[in-house]
């Protein structure tokens, strides 16, 4: 039986006391109009794509809630769980690193995180590409976060290699058959990973559709259970995902089939068959997602005429919200744990100076919500400011150059105000350093960039899709979406209306831009009501020219790139007549981008923000 969804309402009466977001200076929450959440028998909580950001967005006040919150959030679901007599479980499905002060700043890297991410009582976790970049991040995983969660990690197609014996082995269990608290019903879970090939040599990933195949896999997918639960850090409509549920499906015909995806910073929602759904919650920790089953899930039960319901929600990751979803208020909510845990995160902020400033940004720069290029673009700040005064070799400063960067580098926009040690992190978290190639011919060189924008075709047999250099939500959105300067159609369904007739007899409660998600289920998905984010497609990399003469071309230019775009630069390279491998590459400049970057601001912005 299906609880009784929440009465869409705003968050009004929650600001009848003041409610303070539980990390000093972060922004505070805005009253905005919430749909409930639908329960069902079965129902989880999801998270992904967290990247470090437990503390919460200190400047977004939509997203400001930490993990602390998010403790206390889970503590009172579970308790209205128990009280329904239904079942919640919270599953996560990687990228928890890199791209935050929090994870980034410290060394070693994760050194308050691991022990701030594991409050969190997760019952279904696993792994995604950015645990596995760097060999040390993939110890870290390994050392600390499987063990922390060894009942619940999952690792169905990812080994790890003992950097002592050499032995290959599972990065953990293969899949895990458990009982829910509640209920007792037999789940079967997988934890999968994209057929990712960037992974360090102490990894292995084996492709899905090899994995499939394995006598262990066969073996699972026979085992006797009332719910197969697939997660993964695979994006709901990659091919990965749809092998998988081939698989299972033509083995169980009738079993629900539960999928829960990541990489590609979406939200999204999807199903494969009737008796299947597939739910991708966003980046950021911006995003806690929700989905629940209801109808006849025991296995003596599964039959075509004993239809199932899936329900899934948005949930924007701030307090007003949580209180909503909770019926609870800024005295009621906190847990001790999560209070505790929020605490953890208040110092290791402090521990590692993330609000030291370098500078105060001028303006607000955006990644995709203002074209490119453009004032406002991020790109072209980078383009136009930041990468001629960088991208200097002291030996070869007279000497043209061509200076690509890859658009993926960037993880966040920066927003007027305060640049911080935080941010730094926030915006390029990544250890990528400028290399180069000396002496190019300036014919060739100059058509590299064209490659690799626009030749998806001819660069297909290089090493990866030449989409990985641009930033993931472009892996699902290839076109730019524009909306109006209009909130028309955003109060059209009637519970909204009773709402604006109940609360708002003239005129709704201004509405914050977010989420204004449309999946393939429908448009409400989303927990709170927004006004629309307009996404402008951007391209896989810029350029900036640097010390061209002022008339002709050069005959040669030095060929500068991040490394990580390495052999994309060589492919393209080869198909224009190169003849060049990487040991012709070498390093340009001392220091990562990142410090390159926060070295400019330093130099170029004004160190205090005037009140």
């Amino acid at each position: 039986m299906r609880l009784k969804p929440a009465v869409i309402s705003t968050a009004l009466a929650a600001l009848a006391r003041t409610a303070d977001a539980e990390q000093p200076g972060a922004a505070r929450p805005v009253p905005a109009i919430h749909r409930g959440l639908e329960w069902g028998k079965l129902n989880f909580l999801h998270t992904t794509d967290t990247h470090g950001w437990h503390g919460g967005h200190l400047q977004e006040p939509q997203y400001s809630a930490d993990w602390g919150d998010y403790v206390s959030f889970a503590e009172h679901m579970r308790a209205k769980a128990d009280s329904a007599g239904v079942d919640l479980l919270l599953v996560d499905t990687g990228d928890r690193v890199e791209g935050n002060g929090l994870y980034d700043a410290s060394s070693p890297k994760g050194k308050y995180y691991y022990d701030i991410y594991r409050e969190q009582s997760i019952d279904i976790l696993s792994t995604g590409n950015h645990e596995l970049y760097h060999a040390s991040t993939a110890d870290g995983e390994h050392q600390h976060t499987v063990p922390n969660f060894k009942q619940s990690y999952i690792a169905s197609n990812l080994d790890y290699i003992h950097p002592k014996s050499g032995e290959r082995m599972p990065m953990a269990q293969r899949y895990r058959k458990f009982k829910t608290k509640n209920q007792q019903l037999d789940i079967v879970a997988f934890g999968f990973l994209f057929d990712f090939t960037g992974n360090a040599n102490n990894t292995v990933v084996q492709p899905v559709k090899d994995t499939v195949r394995e006598k262990w896999f066969y073996q699972a997918i026979r085992e006797e259970t009332d719910v197969f639960v697939v997660i993964g850090h695979v994006g709901v409509r990659m091919p990965e995902y749809k092998t998988i549920f081939r698989a299972i499906r033509k083995q169980n015909p009738l079993t629900p089939i539960l999928f829960f995806g990541g990489h590609v910073h979406i939200r999204d929602a999807t199903a494969y068959d009737s008796r299947s759904f597939a739910l991708a919650s966003g980046r950021y920790f911006e995003t806690i997602g929700w989905m629940s089953v209801e109808g006849e899930l025991e296995k003596t039960s599964h039959s075509e005429k004993n239809a199932l319901s899936f329900s899934r929600k948005y949930i924007d990751n701030n307090l007003l919200g949580l209180y909503h979803h909770t019926s609870l208020d800024v005295d009621t909510f906190p847990t001790e744990h999560g209070r505790n845990v929020s605490v953890m995160i208040t110092r290791a902020r402090t521990e590692l100076d993330l609000d030291y400033a370098f500078g105060c940004a001028p303006q607000t720069y955006w990644m995709s919500r203002s074209p490119y290029p453009g004032k406002d673009s991020i790109y072209s700040w980078l383009e136009e400011q930041v990468l001629p005064d960088v991208a200097v070799n002291p030996k070869r400063k007279d000497v043209p150059r061509l200076v690509i960067l890859n658009t993926g580098a960037i993880r966040f926009d920066i927003y007027k105000g305060a640049f911080t040690r935080d941010t730094t992190y926030i915006v390029s978290p990544f250890t990528s350093v400028l290399v180069h190639i000396p002496n190019v011919p300036y014919a060739m060189a100059r058509r590299v960039i064209k490659l690799l924008n626009n030749a998806g075709q001819i660069m297909k047999s290089g090493p990866m899709d030449n989409r990985f250099m641009a930033i993931p939500e472009q892996l699902v959105i290839q076109e730019s979406i524009i909306y109006e300067n209009s909130e028309t159609d955003l109060y059209s369904d009637g519970d909204q209306q009773k709402l604006l007739a109940d609360g708002f007899e003239r005129r709704p409660p201004h509405l914050t831009e977010g989420y204004t998600t449309r999946d393939d289920i429908d448009e409400w998905g989303d927990d709170t009501v927004h006004a629309p984010i307009n996404f402008y497609v951007v391209p896989n990399c810029i350029q900036a020219e640097v010390d061209f003469p002022s008339k002709g071309e050069p005959e040669t230019v030095d060929l500068v790139f991040l490394d990580f775009i390495t052999p994309w630069v060589m492919m393209a390279l080869k198909f224009l007549g190169g003849k060049y491998n990487e040991k012709d590459v070498q390093l340009y400049v001392e220091g990562t981008f990142t410090k390159l970057m926060a070295g400019w601001i330093e130099q170029n912005w004004p160190r205090r923000c005037e009140v």
